[in-house]
């Protein structure tokens, strides 16, 4: 059900003055509305118990286009940034709203996947402290040596900090220097195991890579300049858990993935609840082939992104005779 404009202006005065803290005259100079109406709204929200994180996610997915972007690609819930007045940059609201939809979706017991990236790593950092019971949190794939702090390993721990709750690495590289080595360490006990528990997990946070010369994948070492152009003349175009998917979702025969340590894409698809976060327009081929890999089923983007995605598909469609 669509919100009524009283209902939409004290939303957004919440989410501005408990989410952001800012003071109640920014709340007003940012909605171009008075002090006293800032006050008003506040004690309002109060009032019917909209202040808290469940209520203000409902202002970003109550929006025609979301609905538009949940029916065209079979999404559960969609979350857009960008025609709400909040942020002359919508890219930035991301991590926040992304961090405040996750502790939405974790219950008590659950057992969460995470991914790795900066953008991942910003929803930890932007996370409140919730002390949720019996919940474990889990490395969705090996990690890097690099000396980033959106490593794998980080951004696991980072979350499982944030939600008191138990935090499970990977104790092996994301990739290897030989399919042997990689099939071998796959197979030791310990690293199966935990593969094999990625399937039984309830919730996953992760984003699609791009494949460019700033690509996480790049600036970690785990893929070269020289390689990677032999990989997108193949067909690659985009990075799942530090795996290497086609436009059409599919892994890429190549190298590379035969090299990897990460979960296995029919584990993660097994996993009910899927969270996709994406800020970057530039993304927007990668998110595309991770619709139709059919690797998440909830998403927090961009108004920009969501009409992108609207436009592509229905280019797509054929024309009728």
């Amino acid at each position: 059900m669509a919100y009524r404009p009283t209902d939409q202006i004290i939303h957004k005065a919440a989410w501005l003055y408990y989410t952001h803290g800012l003071r109640q005259d920014e709340v007003a100079q940012r909605l171009n509305i008075s002090r006293a109406s800032v006050a008003l709204y506040l004690r309002k929200a109060r009032e019917a118990g909209i202040v808290n994180i469940s209520t203000s996610t409902h202002l970003f997915s109550d929006d025609r286009l979301a609905r538009q972007v949940e029916d065209a690609f079979g999404l559960e819930t969609v979350w857009l940034t960008g025609d709400e007045g909040l942020s002359s940059n919508p890219a930035a609201e991301i991590p926040m709203l992304a961090a405040n939809v996750f502790l939405e979706m974790v219950q008590n017991g659950d057992r969460v996947c995470v991914a790795w990236g900066r953008t991942v790593y910003q929803i930890a950092d932007a996370m409140n402290h919730a002390d949720r019971e019996d919940v474990t949190v889990v490395e969705m794939c090996g990690n890097l040596g690099s000396p980033y702090s959106y490593r794998p390993d980080q951004c696991t721990m980072e979350i499982a900090r944030r939600l008191n709750a138990k935090g499970l690495n990977f104790y092996a590289p994301l990739v290897l220097s030989s399919r042997a080595l990689a099939e071998a360490l796959r197979a030791e006990p310990v690293i199966r195991e935990q593969l094999d528990g990625i399937s039984a997990c309830d919730l996953a946070l992760f984003t699609v890579g791009t494949l460019d010369s700033d690509s996480h994948v790049i600036k970690c070492g785990a893929l070269g300049l020289d390689e990677l152009a032999q990989l997108k003349a193949m067909g690659a175009t985009g990075v799942i858990a530090g795996q290497i998917i086609t436009a059409d979702g599919t892994l890429l025969d190549c190298d590379y993935n035969k090299r990897m340590i990460s979960a296995d894409f029919d584990a993660i698809r097994a996993i009910p609840k899927r969270l996709m976060v994406v800020q970057e327009d530039e993304k927007l081929e990668p998110l595309r082939a991770a619709i139709s890999g059919r690797f998440f089923t909830h998403l927090v983007t961009t108004s920009t992104m969501a009409a992108g995605l609207l436009a592509s598909h229905a280019a797509a469609k054929p024309t009728p005779a």
